[in-house]
């Protein structure tokens, strides 16, 4: 992996706009993850102040995966849970540039991001991707476990349905 893996805790403009650029090649790509063609850098970029929020309240947790270009990846931790789910937290916006695809970095994020859950105290993490897309056969491949598949969940960013698999991991 030619990526190293940081954590987040104020992030300033200038990894906002990486974020930002990170989000549209994912989507341009054609990676359902919440928003559709065109994505324009304004929205994403809003869409990065929000989470940027998140993290300084505390309510987030944010990685990112650099290489010598900068940010190349990301994946979230949301925390803000009901006070009877406080042990558990949502896996959020895994996300690598078409840059880094393939090398590791996924997988490096999402340990990562397992372990900043186990620090920040909680026992289960849930998560949902596309069905039968890069992110399930990772989140499989590292022990991932399926609970099933809701059918015509989401939108490709180019518009037709996709369906989406949830999966849980249950921290040691």
């Amino acid at each position: 992996m030619n990526a190293c893996i940081r954590r987040l805790a104020d992030p300033t403009e200038t990894e906002i706009a990486q974020l930002s650029a990170v989000l549209i090649d994912c989507v341009e790509g054609g990676a359902s993850v919440s928003f559709m063609l065109p994505l324009s850098a304004e929205k994403s970029l809003t869409f990065w102040r929000r989470v940027a929020a998140d993290v300084r309240r505390g309510t987030r947790i944010l990685l990112v995966a650099e290489d010598a270009r900068g940010i190349a990846g990301t994946v979230q931790v949301a925390l803000e849970m009901p006070e009877n789910q406080l042990h558990r937290g949502d896996l959020a916006k895994m996300l690598v540039h078409r840059r880094l695809r393939n090398q590791g970095v996924g997988a490096a994020l999402l340990r990562a991001a397992e372990d900043a859950a186990r620090e920040a105290g909680l026992s289960l993490l849930v998560l949902d991707t596309v069905t039968g897309g890069e992110g399930e056969r990772l989140y499989q491949r590292l022990g991932w476990c399926r609970v099933g598949e809701i059918p015509d969940f989401a939108l490709w960013p180019g518009g037709g349905f996709c369906s989406t698999t949830y999966y849980y991991r249950k921290l040691a």
